[in-house]
């Protein structure tokens, strides 16, 4: 995990939770991430890009347990660089690759791709934004390719939920209704042939320890409870997600290049 010094008031609230020592900053947690893995159905050998992919820890995880070979790409070169080094300390270089790259200029890749994997990355996005990310998508996956997709669910109040959440978030927090979610996949080209949504717990107790696991939890407590421009942020994204428990959930998406 990188620790980079931060202005934890104006950093966007995933890099906040990252400092502290959150590893998974996905809405529907790792058991959301473990059903959608389950419907792609993997196979030795097939292509996996995955957008926004960090420090390599997605990509490593997929090459080890399902044999597939992975590209990821991330804009942020010192991550890149981490990422590949824990590549090479894995020995998966055959089967891993973390690139430099934009997840709105996914036309500078040349290859096609079985899948392609996003997680907690559409959200962040405005309507134009979505469109040219799955835009791009499209045109990396092979026909028959499938797309998978874990992200931010508004059950009701859209409008207030993207002004909130932005505010708090300090990035451009797009939460869709399930219909909204459906229908941007489905304009994209996307036939949707799975879905699940269920609540948002990113901050949950229970749902953070099993995330993380109880060390890893304490750890991440010490270090908001320690830390006081952090703990104000964190209570703040905190009594968000307690206000808006109702109306924030997690959508999983499979979905098939027609």
């Amino acid at each position: 995990m990188i620790r980079k010094t931060l202005d934890f008031e104006t950093a966007p609230g995933y890099e906040v939770l990252a400092n502290a020592g959150k590893t998974v900053l996905r809405p529907g947690g790792r058991s959301a991430t473990e059903k959608l893995l389950e419907w792609a159905n993997f196979q030795p050998g097939e292509t996996v890009l995955e957008l926004a992919s960090g420090l390599g820890t997605s990509a490593i995880a997929l090459a080890k347990r399902y044999g597939v070979q992975v590209i990821g790409i991330e804009q942020d070169y010192e991550r890149v660089a981490i990422a590949t080094q824990r590549v090479q300390s894995a020995r998966l270089e055959r089967q891993v690759q973390i690139l430099p790259g934009n997840v709105f200029a996914l036309e500078t890749i040349s290859q096609h791709f079985d899948y392609v994997l996003a997680e907690a990355i559409l959200t962040m996005q405005s309507p134009i934004g979505k469109a040219k990310i799955l835009q791009g998508v499209y045109q990396r996956l092979k026909s028959g390719g499938q797309f998978l997709s874990h992200e931010l669910l508004a059950r009701n109040h859209e409008i207030e939920l993207h002004r909130v959440l932005s505010s708090v978030n300090r990035v451009n927090a797009t939460p869709l209704s399930l219909e909204d979610w459906k229908t941007t996949l489905q304009t994209a080209g996307l036939h949707i042939h799975n879905s699940q949504i269920g609540a948002m717990r990113l901050l949950h107790l229970p749902s953070l320890i099993a995330d993380e696991d109880i060390n890893s939890t304490l750890k991440i407590i010490w270090n908001i409870a320690t830390k006081p421009q952090m703990r104000s942020r964190v209570l703040a994204l905190h009594q968000v997600f307690q206000q808006y428990q109702q109306d924030l959930g997690y959508i999983i998406l499979a979905a098939t290049k027609i």
